[in-house]
C-alpha cells in the first residue's frame, strides 16, 4: 500500500471542503494504486501500516492441504467458560465473592459442566472461592472445576493447596508463553531453556497432585498462534508424555490465539496441523481459546472446531482482556440457529444478561448478537413488511399443520432465531422511526390494538407517520401511532348519531353533521354495508354550516342514503371501498370503519369512524370524509 507524508488540514469548517471540521483526521490523498479498477477510487492513506508484518511473515504455516474447509459442524464442542478467571482479570473492579458465586450458579443452571473458577495463586479472593467449592455443595458433583496456574513451583503448590478436600473432578491448567517475542522479551529464554522450564512445572504438578484420582491436567502454550508450529508440537508432545496421557485420563492441550493476528483460516490451519500431528492423539482433548483482537474470534473458534478442536474456552458474551475472549453465547446460539443442540440453555437470555452485567459491571451493547436490546428489532420498512408477512405465514402454517408455533420450523425473514426461544416476546421486534414502512406500522397497531388495516390504507398511514417522524426525529411506539391515527383520521369532522340520538358524537369544529337517520320497511337497519330489502326507505337529516335538511331515499341503506344526501347538499364524495375492523376484543371492543373515497377533484382519500356499533362507525367515517371534502 502506498504511504505518503501527512498533509495540512484545511482550517475551514465548510462542509464542501473534504475533512473540514475533523482536525485530527488526514483524508487519504496518496495516489490511486496502479491497476485499480475504474470504480475503486480509494487513495493511499497516511496510516503507518509499514510498521507491521502480516501473519505469514511472523509465523510459519506448514499446512498445504487441509480438510477443515469441507467439514461441517454437527455437534457442540465442550464449552468451558473462563469468566471467573480470564474474564475477571480483565475487569477494572474484579468480582467480589457474592458476584462471583452468583455468576458460578448461573453457569451451573445453564448447563456448563466444566468451569474455570479462578487463579488461586494470584488472588486471595480466588483462593477463597476454590475453598468455598471444596467445603460446600456449591458445585454439583458432575461439574469439573478448573484452576489456573503458571509453571512456577511455589504457585503450583498453592494452587493444589486450594483444592484440598474437593470432591469434584478437577483440571489443573498450567500455562507458559511460547512465542518468540515472549521468549526473547519477557522470559529471556531460548527454546531449550523454555522447554525445561515447562517440563519442570509439569513435574511439580505431578508431584503435588499426580496421585489424586479426581485430577486431570491441562497445558496451554500461551500465544500458540505466534509460536513456531514445530516448537508448539514439540512442547505439547513432551507434556502428554510427561503426564502419561491415556484415553482414560486424557490431557487437555489448549491452543490459545492469545492475541489475534491473522484471518480465521490461518488459525484453522494451525489447529489442523496440531490435530494431525500430535502424538497420543486419542489421549488428547484438543482445546482452543480465541481472543477477539481482530473482531473474528467467533469465526476462529468455529473454524477451529472444523479443524479438529473438541473443547472451546471463552466468556459468556465475550468479556476479557482488550477486546475480549470469544463469546460462548454467540457460538452456542449460532449452532442453535443451524438446528444443532448447543447443550446449554438460553431460554431466559435476559436473566442471563442481567446476571452477567451485574457480575462484570459492564453493560452489553444493544446490537450484541442474540442478547442486545435491538437484535430482534426492525426499523426498516422493507424488513418490517417481510417480518409481518413471515409471522402471518408461520401462524397460518402452524394452524394448518396442527403443530404448535413453538415447535414448527422457523423461517421468518430477517430473524435467524425465534425470539421466543430466548424467552423474549415479539413486542420489540418491529419498531417505527423515519425509516419504517407500512408493514411495521400495521404490525404494531394489530399487535397492540387488534386493528387490521387494509393494504391501501397502510400506505396512506405510513405517509403520515413518515412526516411525523421526519419532523420530530424520534422513534414512535404503538401508543403514539394510535394517537397519530386518531388525530389524523378520527379527530375532526363530526360524528354520526343513531336514530333518536341527533347530534350525538359530534366533534368540535365539524361543519357537516349527521343529526338523525332511520330506515323503515323491509330489512330495517340495513347493516353497515347499506344493504336493505327492496321496499326499505331511509331518511337522513344532515346539517351543513348549521342548516339542517332531511332527505329520504328508497333502498340502498343508510350509508348510500347519507352519501346521496350529501350530494344533494353540494358535497360530492364517492365511496370506493369500505373496511370494517375493531379496536380491542370482546365486549369492550369498539367498531372501526375505514372508507376510501374520491372527492370532487377526483382525489382518492381515506376517512375513519369509530363507535359502539358497526353502522354508526360507518356513518361517522362518511361524515368525516364530507368535512374533509366540502367546498
Amino acid at each position: 500500500m502506498t504511504s505518503t507524508a501527512p498533509h495540512p488540514r484545511p482550517a475551514s469548517h465548510d462542509p464542501a471542503v473534504p475533512g473540514a471540521g475533523f482536525s485530527g483526521i488526514s483524508t487519504p490523498a496518496g495516489p490511486i494504486p496502479a491497476g485499480a479498477p475504474h470504480w475503486n477510487r480509494q487513495r493511499g492513506s497516511q496510516m503507518p501500516s509499514h510498521r507491521y508484518r502480516d501473519a505469514y511473515a511472523r509465523v510459519d504455516i506448514p499446512l498445504t492441504e487441509r480438510a477443515w474447509p469441507s467439514a461441517r459442524l454437527t455437534r457442540a464442542p465442550l464449552w468451558v467458560p473462563v469468566d471467573l478467571r480470564d474474564g475477571n482479570q480483565a475487569l477494572a473492579e474484579p468480582m467480589d465473592p457474592a458476584r462471583k458465586r452468583r455468576f458460578f450458579e448461573l453457569m451451573v443452571a445453564m448447563g456448563y459442566t466444566e468451569i474455570e473458577v479462578g487463579y488461586p495463586s494470584a488472588s486471595q479472593t480466588d483462593y477463597d472461592f476454590v475453598r468455598l467449592i471444596a467445603e460446600t455443595d456449591l458445585a454439583p458433583e458432575h461439574v469439573t472445576i478448573v484452576v489456573f496456574t503458571p509453571a512456577r513451583r511455589d504457585l503450583i503448590e498453592r494452587t493444589v493447596a486450594s483444592l484440598r478436600g474437593i470432591r469434584n473432578p478437577v483440571v489443573i491448567h498450567m500455562y507458559t508463553a511460547t512465542a518468540p517475542t515472549w521468549r526473547d522479551t519477557v522470559l529471556g529464554k531460548d527454546r531449550a531453556a523454555l522447554t525445561e522450564l515447562i517440563l519442570a512445572g509439569g513435574r511439580d504438578v505431578l508431584e503435588f497432585a499426580g496421585d489424586a484420582p479426581n485430577v486431570r491436567f491441562e497445558y496451554s502454550p500461551e500465544v500458540f498462534n505466534l509460536t513456531e508450529p514445530d516448537y508448539a508440537l514439540e512442547v505439547c508432545d513432551a507434556m502428554t508424555a510427561l503426564w502419561d496421557a491415556t484415553p482414560d485420563r486424557p490431557v487437555i492441550l489448549n491452543l490459545p490465539a492469545t492475541v489475534e493476528i491473522a484471518t480465521p483460516n490461518v488459525y484453522a490451519d494451525q489447529i489442523e496441523y496440531m490435530h494431525r500431528n500430535l502424538a497420543r492423539r486419542d489421549s488428547v482433548i484438543l482445546s482452543v481459546h480465541p481472543h477477539n483482537d481482530r473482531g473474528t474470534g467467533i469465526a476462529c473458534a468455529e473454524l477451529a472446531v472444523l479443524a479438529g478442536a473438541q473443547r472451546v474456552e471463552g466468556c459468556i458474551f465475550g468479556n476479557g482482556e482488550r477486546t475480549g475472549n470469544v463469546d460462548l453465547a454467540t457460538l452456542a446460539l449460532n449452532l442453535h440457529a443451524q438446528g444443532i443442540d448447543p447443550m446449554i440453555d438460553f431460554s431466559d437470555i435476559d436473566e442471563i444478561r442481567r446476571t452477567v452485567e451485574h457480575a462484570n459491571r459492564i453493560e452489553l451493547h444493544p446490537r450484541h448478537p442474540y442478547v442486545g436490546d435491538l437484535v430482534h428489532t426492525a426499523f426498516s420498512g422493507t424488513h418490517q413488511d417481510a417480518i409481518k408477512k413471515g409471522f402471518a405465514e408461520h401462524r397460518a402454517r402452524a394452524a394448518a399443520s396442527g403443530v404448535a408455533e413453538s415447535e414448527l420450523e422457523w423461517r421468518v425473514p430477517y430473524l435467524p432465531v425465534d425470539p421466543a426461544d430466548l424467552g423474549r416476546s415479539y413486542d420489540a421486534v418491529i419498531r417505527v422511526n423515519s425509516q419504517s414502512g407500512k408493514g411495521g406500522i400495521a404490525y404494531l397497531l394489530q399487535e397492540a390494538y387488534g386493528v387490521e388495516l387494509p393494504r391501501r390504507f397502510q400506505i396512506e398511514l405510513a405517509r403520515r407517520v413518515q412526516a411525523h417522524t421526519d419532523a420530530h426525529g424520534a422513534e414512535v411506539d404503538a401508543a403514539e401511532l394510535w394517537a397519530l391515527f386518531e388525530r389524523e383520521f378520527l379527530g375532526s369532522g363530526g360524528g354520526a348519531a343513531g336514530a333518536g340520538e341527533a347530534g350525538a358524537g359530534e366533534a368540535a369544529g365539524a361543519i357537516v353533521t349527521l343529526d338523525a337517520h332511520e330506515t323503515a320497511g323491509g330489512g330495517a337497519g340495513g347493516g353497515a354495508s347499506g344493504a336493505a330489502e327492496s321496499d326499505a326507505r331511509t331518511r337522513v337529516t344532515v346539517s351543513v354550516a348549521g342548516v339542517a335538511s332531511t332527505h329520504e331515499f328508497a333502498a340502498g341503506g343508510p350509508v348510500a342514503a347519507l352519501v346521496a344526501a350529501l350530494h344533494e347538499r353540494g358535497i360530492r364524495i364517492e365511496v370506493l371501498g369500505l373496511h370494517q375492523t375493531s379496536v380491542g376484543s370482546g365486549a369492550a371492543s369498539t367498531a372501526l370503519t375505514l372508507i376510501e373515497y374520491r372527492d370532487a377533484a377526483g382525489t382518492a382519500r381515506w376517512a375513519a369512524g369509530a363507535s359502539t356499533s358497526v353502522l354508526s362507525a360507518s356513518l361517522a367515517a362518511v361524515i368525516r370524509a364530507a368535512n374533509a371534502a366540502r367546498p
